[in-house]
């Protein structure tokens, strides 16, 4: 199966973690998942954005530490939907935050006269203080990566 997503990924945290796990354990042993990671921030928030050179590199770490590397193409993409509209995917895996997201890539898909993708939604994942983990949260000193308030 190919799946897709796509993040800023400004702080890998233990949200995207999971998602990236959730795209995998859908594309299966043989199957292939595309990251998009895109150039900047695509919320209206303006916080500081690493560089997408960085960013892509603790990807590539993270993905290398899980045994992903063989089945992942990173690209960097400069808008909200990248390839998803018109490429050869199966599955689209989403946070609840970019769900809406997806369903409007689904329609530009079925515009085209392209095959809707499977949409996963996969739930935030929750600090211990019970509020969803974020980068802002991080890059405010509220919690670490692992979602542990400081």
């Amino acid at each position: 199966m190919k799946v897709c997503f796509s993040g800023t990924f400004n702080v890998l945290h233990k949200g995207h973690k999971e998602l990236f796990d959730k795209a995998f354990e859908v594309a299966g042993r043989k199957g292939t998942v595309f990251i998009g990671v895109t150039k900047g921030p695509i919320s209206k928030k303006k916080e500081f954005t690493k560089p997408v050179s960085k960013r892509v590199k603790e990807i590539k770490n993270y993905l290398s530490s899980e045994g992903y590397n063989d089945r992942a193409v990173i690209k960097i993409i400069s808008d909200r939907f990248g390839p998803a509209v018109s490429g050869d995917y199966d599955a689209i895996v989403v946070s609840p935050g970019s769900f809406e997201n997806a369903q409007d890539i689904n329609k530009k898909r079925v515009e085209n006269k392209k095959k809707p993708l499977k949409i996963i939604k996969v739930p935030y994942v929750l600090a211990s203080d019970g509020k969803k983990i974020s980068s802002t949260r991080i890059l405010n000193k509220e919690i670490d990566k692992e979602g542990q308030v400081l």
